[in-house]
């Protein structure tokens, strides 16, 4: 076999792990052509030769390929669903709010059921935590004091805030990270989850 295009073979690579980490499926031939301008007979070749030199392994089917990066997290990623804006009355991880997945390795996170919300306003600034993060929340319905909660509260709504007992008032007390907000007071909440990472889109 004539030796293919090096840039190409590694532009394939490249997309197949991508696409892995970013949707949790390696893509089929017709987008892997798509992708780097070639017909699907051309890919299959270049996927010939990348098997032969060591760069993947074929195991049959379209999305039958598998590369060393993906071989050493085997059995150690997680497929998170990312919520976005909750309707009211929903539950927090009904099909409805489910945007998407993210692929994230298992050593990133602590024991437990995990999701991902995608922050929205700028009530959590002081936190660092901005409209469009990603906040990784652990899936519970407890909390300790000064922990980041999404706290369903009257019910229906859900909100990222910081969590405290005013005992003096015997409320709950939600406390926004921004200083232009007052804290928000109330007699039961329902905690669906607390926070434990954010990832973040780092503006140019």
């Amino acid at each position: 076999m004539r030796s293919k295009n090096e840039k190409t073979m590694q532009d394939i690579l490249d997309f197949i792990n991508e696409s892995y980490f970013s949707s949790g499926s390696v893509p089929t031939l017709r987008e892997i052509a798509d992708e780097v301008g070639l017909d699907k007979s051309n890919v299959s070749r270049y996927l010939s030769e990348m098997e032969e030199r060591g760069m993947i392994s074929r195991t049959g089917g379209a999305r039958g390929v598998e590369t060393e990066r993906m071989r050493k997290l085997v059995g150690r990623v997680v497929h998170l669903p990312v919520v976005g804006e909750i309707a009211c009355g929903s539950p927090i991880l009904a099909e409805e709010n489910i945007e998407s997945y993210v692929t994230i390795s298992a050593s990133f996170l602590d024991a437990g059921d995990h999701f991902i919300l995608r922050a929205r306003g700028e009530s959590m600034i002081n936190v660092g935590i901005r409209n469009g993060d990603y906040v990784i929340i652990r899936k519970q319905q407890y909390a300790n004091e000064g922990d980041i909660v999404v706290a369903m509260v009257d019910g229906s709504d859900c909100t990222l805030k910081r969590y405290y007992i005013d005992r003096q008032q015997r409320k709950i007390r939600l406390h926004p990270e921004n200083d232009a907000l007052s804290d928000m007071y109330f007699d039961t909440i329902a905690i669906q989850g607390v926070a434990v990472k954010v990832i973040k889109n780092i503006a140019v």
